[in-house]
């Protein structure tokens, strides 16, 4: 929320500046009871005091000092006492920002850290664990700019820069004039996390396209995508703070808000159609067997994206031997072959009236002209999240898709995709580590790491364990893409 006691509550004096530059937020404790349990720092004279999860301390002090209402909590979100609420603005002058970065500044300093745990999100600097971070032969790319890390937004980065660089998306917002999205009257279309819209929440198209923009002028000057991330923050609540999010689930909020406001703006749109769909929109068919009188129950699902599963026999800390490693085509087959569901998820089959046993296989009806695919690293086991390090071989060119899609296998041609860009994930869990980007810009490969963008080669790119792969269609179907193209959108 917006909060209105930044400018009286927030003072970069010398005690502030003193206690960051002596206390590492990660080891920061409670003045009064020393707890070092989500403890916060006061944005007004720097005292710390445990949250009010633990035993208030930071609460009472505000409640004794009425203009020590803002702080920070260790993952530097804002929160103001006086509204109650984390907050998004910031004063004129920038000042929680600045105290952010003086925080990540000495967390980083090369003189007081120590080696850092594989799954701490560096800001700044380079992993010495990921060797897909570390670029030692290549040199600083100028011309391309990075994207800042508000905070643990390297989430957020990694998907930009990738749809930054895949050119059909990005050109359509470059070529977009200023967007509103005016029509308040179809809120019974948006999906569940956005029907709660308020006016003004701000519009997620027009920041996006500022960034596209801004990412494709070039310059090597970094872009601060903070007024993005508010509008995120306004219309998908589970993304306030600083924490460490999901990129994957970033990305399926960020491309179906976006199509949702293209879609009410009823000119940026064809039909049902809209770019997001145009770009990423492919259709799946799963086909139900009953194995007691072998009827077939045929549906149809759209996706943007598809989760594969890494199969089982790999499913290791390291995979197989180098000799014979897991390949995106194992995953993929995996994914597409015949299954025989479980007792617990017995068939309601039509013809038969009685929930039977049953086999179930996946087809992809339409192919998108920009393949998602993403791996399912992170799972659930012994009420812990952990993650799978299983190195999973992808192709640069050339993903033959054809083998999983219905059509008569007497015409069946190849049907080609070649990898633009690839998110990856440093670290052992989805709540902590960092996400950077490989992708493809104008033949050359670059590494884009928040602000830091070097270019790199396809031998260190094949290199990395991938998480989320964009692949392009070599014979992409334009027409949806040119009739949105012929559209007036609408504009200010």
């Amino acid at each position: 929320m917006e909060c209105s006691h930044v400018n009286d509550s927030v003072k970069i004096g010398p005690q502030l500046i003193r206690t960051i530059r002596t206390e590492k937020s990660s080891h920061w404790t409670c003045s009064v009871c020393r707890s070092s349990k989500s403890s916060w720092i006061c944005l007004r004279c720097g005292a710390i005091n445990c949250g009010r999860y633990v035993n208030a301390h930071a609460k009472a002090h505000h409640e004794k000092n009425s203009h020590h209402c803002l702080c920070l909590d260790q993952s530097l979100a804002a929160f103001c006492y006086s509204c109650d609420e984390f907050i998004i603005n910031d004063n004129k002058s920038g000042d929680i920002q600045k105290i952010r970065e003086m925080i990540l500044e000495h967390q980083n300093s090369p003189r007081k850290r120590k080696i850092q745990a594989d799954d701490e999100c560096k800001h700044h600097g380079k992993s010495r664990k990921h060797p897909e971070v570390d670029q030692e032969n290549v040199g600083r790319v100028k011309q391309l700019p990075g994207l800042r890390n508000l905070g643990n937004t390297c989430f957020m980065n990694a998907i930009l820069q990738s749809l930054s660089n895949i050119q059909p998306f990005s050109c359509y917002f470059k070529d977009l004039p200023a967007f509103e999205l005016r029509s308040e009257n179809s809120l019974k279309k948006m999906p569940y996390f956005t029907r709660s819209r308020k006016p003004d929440e701000g519009c997620l198209v027009e920041e996006l396209r500022k960034v596209l923009c801004a990412l494709w002028q070039g310059g090597g000057v970094s872009h601060s995508p903070d007024s993005l991330f508010h509008v995120v923050w306004k219309v998908v609540p589970r993304f306030r703070g600083y924490q460490q999010q999901d990129a994957h689930e970033f990305m399926h909020y960020l491309l179906d808000r976006v199509h949702t406001e293209l879609i009410l703006s009823q000119k940026a749109c064809f039909g049902k159609e809209t770019i997001v769909t145009g770009i990423f929109g492919g259709i799946l068919q799963s086909e139900v067997t009953c194995l007691t009188c072998m009827t077939e129950s045929k549906t149809q699902d759209p996706f943007l994206d598809l989760s594969l599963e890494i199969p089982p026999a790999y499913q290791t800390r390291k995979g197989k031997s180098k000799e014979n490693p897991c390949k995106i085509q194992d995953c993929m087959t995996h994914f597409a072959e015949l299954e025989n569901l479980a007792e617990s998820e017995l068939y309601m089959c039509p013809n038969c009236n009685l929930k039977q046993k049953s086999t179930k296989k996946f087809w992809i009806k339409r192919l998108p002209n920009v393949l998602c695919l993403q791996l399912k690293r992170f799972r659930f086991q012994s009420f812990l999240r952990t993650k799978l390090e299983t190195y999973v071989q992808f192709p640069m060119r050339g993903l033959d898709m054809s083998p999983y899609v219905l059509q008569d296998k007497d015409a069946r041609k190849p049907i080609l995709y070649d990898l633009a860009a690839v998110v990856v994930h440093h670290g052992s869990g989805v709540s902590a580590g960092h996400y950077t980007t490989f992708a493809c810009h104008d033949g050359s490969w670059y590494n884009f790491n928040d602000s830091s963008v070097t270019r790199t080669d396809e031998d260190h790119v094949l290199k990395c364990k991938g998480y989320i792969f964009f692949y392009t269609r070599r014979q992409p179907n334009m027409s949806v893409i040119e009739k949105l193209r012929g559209q007036n959108p609408i504009c200010r």
